[in-house]
């Protein structure tokens, strides 16, 4: 009889943590994520909650993800894989799951209901992209301006296509050092219609065309590999305008007082989200379980939005989106998905990415190269 109430108590201690038994699981985790105001929300909205229910836990973070494509290769062809959760954007998940580096996941077992029952798979909904990928935002790469520096008696950009309009516009441009919105923005802006993008875009004489386009401001581009970098540039007053993500403008907007504006016009749609590395010992893996279950429920990725303007990627969250943790101001007008801000988005094709990132990367790099 003693035996079986121990074995009962055991069970509901497995139920209630929904991975495994605490003694089981790792002591510390790697989370791996892009810095700045993002990485800066997570921490609030989601580690430092679940740090004051588990003291003992030690999160180290790693700000790499604009790298982690390549570092886990490498990490997975050494047999050491050292980080244990990782933010990247969905067309890396997509990668990642393909080549095996990402662990599959079922989500109605890993991630939590809705508060009403309802399940992930349906909260989520189409945002599931991936089998391996747990997505957490919603959020857009566009575009900033210094207003202080528009030309005397000329209106301030509300298109796209200023970045490639250095008469109107002068002064330096800063763009992600990668083929990625830079070169759908490149089409649009050298007349393909929007539905057409993708088709051109996959062909080599599409590719040409968004490289001959791009070639027009080369010498006033200053390329980036951080999220922070525009914002920095900006602020310095080095560009005129640039590329860079919503909430980092926002940050740089709203919280910093900035002499900066934003387009919202052809703003990409994209997700960030985690994946969960491949063959983790069952220690660590039962830590990262617990923390994303957490991590990930309707209150934690509705809190993330106090602190950024990325909208959360479970529809149950989006109800809940309430004012700046500090400013106090409403959130919900300054997403990208609020209505008045998304009148003309360009939706990001995770699938063509996914397949054609590896050989348009090397096609781009071997063009800034010249």
């Amino acid at each position: 009889m003693q035996l079986i109430k121990t074995l009962s108590a055991t069970a509901l201690l497995v139920a209630a943590s929904g991975t495994a038994y605490a003694d089981d699981m790792a002591s510390n985790m790697t989370l791996v994520s892009w810095g700045g105001a993002y990485q800066a929300s997570q921490v609030a909205a989601y580690a430092e909650p679940y740090k004051a229910m588990h003291p003992d836990v030690t999160i180290t973070w790693d700000e790499s993800s604009n790298e982690a494509v390549a570092k886990l290769r490498a990490m997975n062809e050494a047999n050491n894989v050292t980080w244990d959760l990782v933010d990247v954007v969905a067309a890396d998940a997509l990668r990642l799951c393909d080549e095996g580096l990402a662990m599959e996941i079922d989500a109605n077992e890993l991630l939590a209901p809705a508060p009403d029952g309802t399940s992930a798979e349906d909260d989520f909904g189409d945002l599931l992209v991936s089998d391996c990928y747990i997505p957490q935002i919603v959020y857009s790469t566009t575009v900033g301006f210094r207003t202080d520096m528009v030309p005397e008696g000329t209106a301030a950009p509300t298109d796209i296509c200023a970045l490639f309009d250095t008469k109107t516009y002068p002064g330096m441009r800063s763009l992600e050092k990668r083929p990625i919105n830079n070169m759908e923005w490149a089409l649009l802006c050298d007349g393909v219609a929007k539905d057409e993008v993708y088709d051109v875009l996959g062909t080599p004489e599409g590719q040409q065309q968004a490289l001959d386009k791009l070639a027009t401001i080369k010498d006033d581009v200053i390329w980036w590999s951080a999220g922070a970098d525009t914002p920095q540039l900006l602020a310095d007053g080095e560009v005129f305008m640039g590329s860079t993500y919503n909430g980092r403008l926002f940050s740089a907007i709203v919280e910093q007082d900035q002499p900066i504006g934003m387009l919202w016009d052809a703003q990409v749609f994209d997700l960030d989200g985690w994946i969960i590395p491949a063959g983790l010992p069952e220690d660590r893996l039962a830590r990262v379980k617990d923390f994303v279950r957490f991590a990930t429920d309707t209150q934690r990725l509705a809190d993330q939005s106090k602190y950024i303007s990325y909208g959360p990627a479970r529809a149950s969250s989006a109800p809940l989106v309430g004012k700046h943790a500090t400013l106090g101001i409403d959130m919900a007008p300054h997403m990208p998905t609020d209505p008045a801000n998304s009148k003309n988005t360009f939706l990001y094709n995770y699938e063509f990415w996914a397949d054609y990132r590896d050989d348009i990367d090397a096609k781009f790099q071997a063009w800034l190269a010249q």
